[in-house]
């Protein structure tokens, strides 16, 4: 609820009880507060300007945004810090006065990481709730679910981490990325464990998901492309709890590979690396931004270590730029703690670059919001600045690269990648 707001609502079944005031009190507490309130305004009218141009926003009605997000589910280690930082933006945003001289609200509605739902909650925001425009996701399954539906009703929507490049083209000009693609992402983690482990890897990949096996063909791309070997491949499903025919296989290589690059879901990142090492195998393990996670740090022993996974930003506010540690600071004053993963600060990007092109739109009409989101130039984010060059729908961002040391998230290198696959 946004400063200035008061909401009443009776569930189905309440009544309103009826309370009975006599006629000479009810008269006499009218006049009271009609005095006080106007003495009030009388006192204030020439200071006060906050509150005049909160009455101007409350009367005139919210810009309604959906927000779309697995709160609960196998999504929610990336969607929940997401609509957290969404929501931080929200309330910055309204504090200034909201867009166009009206306030912003985020309708939130949580997919539960379930495909049907995702679609069924996309048409309730164009249906019901009325949105202009939507923001949401960080994972490509779930876009492709709700994607179209926006792209039908012609609302434009910009997903916060769903990083398939694909997305725009296979939905359609309505759609946007916050984010880097996945060909950014997979080449940026060649080109680092090329340059710091070596030139022979093993690949596994999650075959269960859109992001996992795009990512993995990109990485197989961008390191044979630097002359890389990949001595391995192999597979498992999401819901497979026992890698030891996988590790088997591996183990049966006359020469182990110099490291191990594993697609995998945030749900099951943790569980594939702690299998390997609980099976001796300790070398450098590199993956996406799906390894974003605390359950990461909640490995037994030392099992996260020699970890390393490409992502938006380091949520460290002991190092990074002003603008990093300044959402930190923010985000820890509102929620007691700081940002879980990077995926909290690219929905708060998100947020943000969505309302700037509204208010360059200088409309609430989604065509015209639209257009303003094509012509993002240079948009300061904490996750990098965004641009939508040449017609695309995807920014072209550096990416970070984390090491996992002594049970923390530490920088391992910030990297442009020099020979990007196509989308």
């Amino acid at each position: 609820m946004q400063p200035g707001y008061i909401h009443i609502a009776l569930t189905e079944g309440q009544l309103m009880k009826r309370t009975y005031i006599p006629g000479f009190l009810l008269a006499l507490l009218l006049l009271l507060t009609s005095a006080a309130i106007g003495y009030a305004i009388s006192a204030n009218a020439t200071q006060n300007t906050s509150l005049q141009q909160a009455a101007k926003m409350t009367s005139v009605g919210a810009i309604k945004i959906a927000g779309g997000f697995a709160l609960t589910g196998g999504g929610s280690a990336l969607d929940g810090p997401a609509a957290n930082g969404a929501l931080l933006a929200v309330k910055e945003i309204n504090s200034k006065g909201g867009v166009l001289g009206r306030p912003v609200e985020l309708v939130v509605r949580d997919s539960r990481y379930d495909m049907d739902l995702t679609a069924q909650i996309a048409r309730q925001f164009v249906n019901e709730d009325k949105v202009v425009s939507g923001i949401g996701f960080s994972d490509t399954d779930s876009v492709m679910a709700a994607g179209p539906v926006f792209q039908k009703a012609g609302l434009p929507f910009i997903t916060v981490g769903a990083t398939s490049p694909k997305i725009p083209d296979q939905i359609g000009d309505m759609v946007y990325l916050a984010c880097f693609g996945d060909n950014v992402q997979a080449a940026a983690g060649a080109e680092f464990a090329a340059k710091h482990f070596g030139w022979r890897a093993y690949l596994l990949v999650d075959k269960s998901a859109d992001y996992t096996v795009l990512l993995a063909d990109y990485f197989m791309s961008s390191f044979k492309e630097l002359g890389g070997d990949v001595v391995l491949e192999d597979s498992y499903t999401d819901n497979t709890t026992d890698l030891s025919k996988q590790i088997a296989d591996l183990k049966k290589l006359s020469r182990q590979p110099d490291f191990y690059y594993i697609a995998a879901m945030p749900y099951n990142a943790g569980t594939v690396i702690e299998q390997f090492r609980d099976a001796g195998l300790v070398g450098p393990i590199v993956g996406g931004d799906g390894y974003d996670t605390p359950e990461i740090l909640k490995l037994g022993g030392n099992a996260s270590d020699n970890v390393f996974f490409s992502t938006h930003a380091l949520m460290d506010p002991n190092s990074g730029d002003e603008g990093v540690k300044e959402f930190i600071a923010a985000y820890d004053k509102e929620y007691g703690h700081n940002p879980e993963n990077a995926f909290a600060a690219l929905g708060y990007d998100t947020m943000r670059l969505m309302v700037d092109a509204i208010g360059r739109a200088g409309s609430t009409d989604p065509k015209a919001i639209q257009r303003a989101i094509q012509d993002t130039k240079d948009f300061r984010g904490v996750t990098g600045n965004i641009s939508y060059l040449n017609g695309s729908h995807v920014p072209q961002k550096g990416v970070t690269i984390v090491a996992v040391k002594g049970g923390r998230f530490t920088l391992g290198a910030e990297i442009v990648p020099q020979n990007v696959p196509a989308s």
